[in-house]
C-alpha cells in the first residue's frame, strides 16, 4: 500500500506448526518403529536357547553344539550392546581401560531427544528379552549342576557371562551409571563412571 510516497511491504506471516505436530503424533502412534532391531534383539538369544535344548536331536557332537551356541550368543552380545539398545531404548554402554590401567565404564543416554530411542512396546521387548533369557540360562545352570554334566556346565556358564554382562551394563546405564547392585566404596573407587551427554549418541542416530 502506497502512502506519502512510501511503500509498506509488511505482511502477516502465519507460522504453521501442524506438520510438525502431525509428525510427532504419527511417531507416538507407531508401536514398533524398528522392526528389524526388535527381531534381532530376540532372535539370537532365543535361537541359542532352542539350539541348546534341541541340538542333541541333530548331532551328537558337543563341539558342534558348543561352537553354534557361542556364535549365536556372541552375535547377540554385539548386536544388543551396540545396536538394539541404542535403537530400542536409547542407551549404550561400554567398558574400557585407560592409560593408567583403570577400568572406565562409559554410558550414553539419548532419551532426552524426542527422535531417539524406541516406543513403549519396543522398550518392553528389549527389557523382557534382556532379563528373561539370562534367567532361563540360570535354570539351565542348576539343571546341569545337579546332573554333574561338566561339559554343558562350562557352556552354560559362558552363556550366563555373555548375557549377564549386557544385563548388568544396561541396568547401570539405566540408573545413570550407578552400581547395580551397590558395591563397597573401595571397589567403586577403582573405576571412573561417566554418563555422557545425550548429544553424543544423538549424532550417531
Amino acid at each position: 500500500m502506497k502512502q506519502g510516497g512510501l511503500v509498506d511491504d509488511t505482511e502477516d506471516v502465519e507460522l504453521d506448526f501442524s506438520t510438525e505436530e502431525e509428525e510427532q503424533r504419527a511417531l507416538r502412534g507407531v508401536k514398533i518403529r524398528h522392526p528389524l532391531a526388535s527381531f534381532l534383539h530376540l532372535f539370537f538369544r532365543v535361537a541359542a536357547i532352542v539350539t541348546y535344548l534341541l541340538c542333541d536331536w541333530f548331532t551328537k557332537s558337543f563341539t558342534s553344539c558348543f561352537i553354534m551356541i557361542i556364535t549365536l550368543l556372541s552375535c547377540d552380545f554385539w548386536s544388543v550392546k551396540n545396536v538394539t539398545g541404542r535403537l530400542l531404548v536409547g542407551l549404550r554402554w561400554w567398558n574400557q581401560i585407560d592409560e593408567d590401567g583403570r577400568s572406565l565404564w562409559v554410558f550414553e543416554d539419548s532419551k532426552s531427544s524426542p527422535q531417539a530411542g524406541g516406543t513403549e512396546v519396543e522398550a518392553r521387548i528389549f527389557w523382557s528379552g534382556l532379563i528373561i533369557c539370562p534367567l532361563i540360562w540360570t535354570g539351565f545352570f542348576f539343571t546341569t549342576l545337579f546332573c554333574l554334566n561338566t561339559d554343558w556346565l562350562v557352556l552354560v556358564v559362558a552363556s550366563i557371562s555373555l548375557q549377564g554382562a549386557n544385563l548388568y551394563g544396561y541396568l547401570r546405564c539405566k540408573n545413570g551409571g550407578q552400581e547395580v547392585p551397590p558395591t563397597s566404596p573401595s571397589s567403586f573407587l577403582q573405576g571412573q563412571h561417566f554418563l555422557q551427554r545425550p548429544d553424543i549418541i544423538s549424532r550417531m542416530l
